[in-house]
């Protein structure tokens, strides 16, 4: 096997002859690359993906919902594409009545959180749009990028990395041929299914089945919702119209010993999901085939490993309840790149990088954590507990601002 030196492996090495290396092309993965050919000038990228460059990628059907501030980061990167993304602009999470049997809340209450762009002195929360749609742009952004700097940018699709090894003041990268590089970062993280197991782990014992509704013409076009049942959440996301009829991205959190949403029919599954889901949501009209995905937490203590970074699902794969993982993944790319930018060494912008990412990553993993727990506890009284938080949250404006902001930007 062939080596590829590095022209300086000294350990004080800055972004300005920085040779970093990205291992997957996934949203994450294309951000970081794109954002680092921007603000490291002279920084050496290579991507590498285990997927051949001529697989399109722009038919992937799996929906990510983003907060704003990935939105503009994308914007920045002039790599969206708002005419298939669909603008968040409200978003309700609530609880089914049900779970509310108490003098406290009347027959017709139901404990409310309700955020809305208006309410921000925004044009929107977030959006919603596909997998495919967010890499395909991604990806032919970076691909002109090399075109126009192939003496500094690489791609190498088609070329799974095999392992990476810590060499002297750098990180050998085996993709068939072994390459030294000031820095590798990994971005392909997979789901919890075919995960290994990290440091912080948990297995939820529940599925997530995903999937499209088509929802009445008259549902509210931007809405998105979050409901609490008794099994888990429900979430459903607005996509954009398609053929003139309003439609929606489905996750349907069930515990996997009663998961019996396999054995249903389409039929069966909307008459479900409507007596579950508010009225506001509207007639469910159709659903598409669903897919099931296993539920866990999986995460590493640190980012760092060395020179090599960790960053999205490489780095925490969580429970969708909150629909944070790929924000947090696209907040750590970005201040990963802007820590390496300031200049200095490597190894002291990672470690600033470790601890401004912690309170925001750390936060996000143990609220995420703590929602998707509570479905498994039996305690009395504590869907009304849950209801008097949501009812309270409501009521307290700044507090209510304050989540918003939150879920856009991270915190801060």
């Amino acid at each position: 096997m062939r080596t590829i030196q590095s022209p300086d492996a000294a350990s004080a090495v800055s972004a300005d002859r920085l040779r970093l290396a990205v291992v997957g092309a996934g949203p994450a993965g294309l951000t970081l690359a794109l954002l680092a050919a921007q603000l490291c000038p002279k920084a050496h990228i290579t991507v590498f993906d285990a997927r051949p460059l001529e697989r399109d990628v722009a038919g992937d059907p799996r929906t990510l919902a983003l907060g704003l501030g990935s939105v503009h980061l994308l914007q920045r990167l002039q790599a969206w594409d708002a005419s298939v993304a669909q603008a968040i602009l409200s978003v309700s999470v609530s609880q089914t009545p049900a779970l509310l049997r108490h003098p406290w809340f009347g027959a017709s209450q139901q404990p409310e959180v309700r955020l809305s762009a208006a309410e921000q002195g925004l044009d929107q929360l977030g959006a919603v749009l596909s997998y495919g749609q967010l890499v395909a742009p991604l990806q032919a952004r970076w691909q002109a990028r090399v075109a126009l700097e192939p003496a500094r940018l690489s791609s190498r699709f088609g070329a799974p990395v095999q392992g990476l090894k810590a060499q002297g003041d750098g990180v050998e990268v085996d993709a068939g041929i072994a390459e030294q590089f000031d820095l590798a970062v990994v971005a392909e993280g997979g789901v919890f299914a075919e995960q290994a197991r990290k440091a912080v782990q948990h297995d939820y014992q529940q599925n997530a089945w995903v999937g499209t509704l088509t929802l009445a013409a008259d549902s509210p076009l931007g809405a998105a919702y979050e409901r609490f049942t008794r099994h888990g959440p429900v979430a459903v996301l607005p996509l954009a119209p398609k053929a003139g009829e309003r439609r929606a991205a489905l996750v349907w959190c069930v515990p996997q010993a009663e998961d019996d949403v396999a054995g249903m029919t389409d039929a069966q599954r909307l008459t479900v999901l409507q007596s579950l889901l508010p009225d506001s949501v509207g007639r469910l009209q159709a659903i598409s085939p669903l897919k099931c995905f296993a539920l866990g937490l999986n995460a590493e203590r640190s980012l760092m490993d060395g020179r090599i970074a960790r960053i999205g699902n490489a780095a925490q794969t969580l429970h969708p309840v909150a629909g944070q993982g790929l924000n947090l993944g696209l907040r750590d790319a970005y201040a990963l790149v802007d820590a390496l930018r300031a200049g200095g060494p490597i190894d002291a912008a990672l470690r600033r990088v470790e601890w401004q990412r912690g309170p925001d990553r750390w936060s996000m993993i143990a609220t995420t954590d703590f929602l998707a727990r509570t479905f498994a506890w039996q305690w009395p009284g504590l869907p009304i507990a849950r209801g008097l938080a949501l009812a309270a949250l409501q009521a307290a404006t700044p507090l209510k601002k304050a989540l918003a902001r939150q879920m856009m930007f991270g915190r801060r």
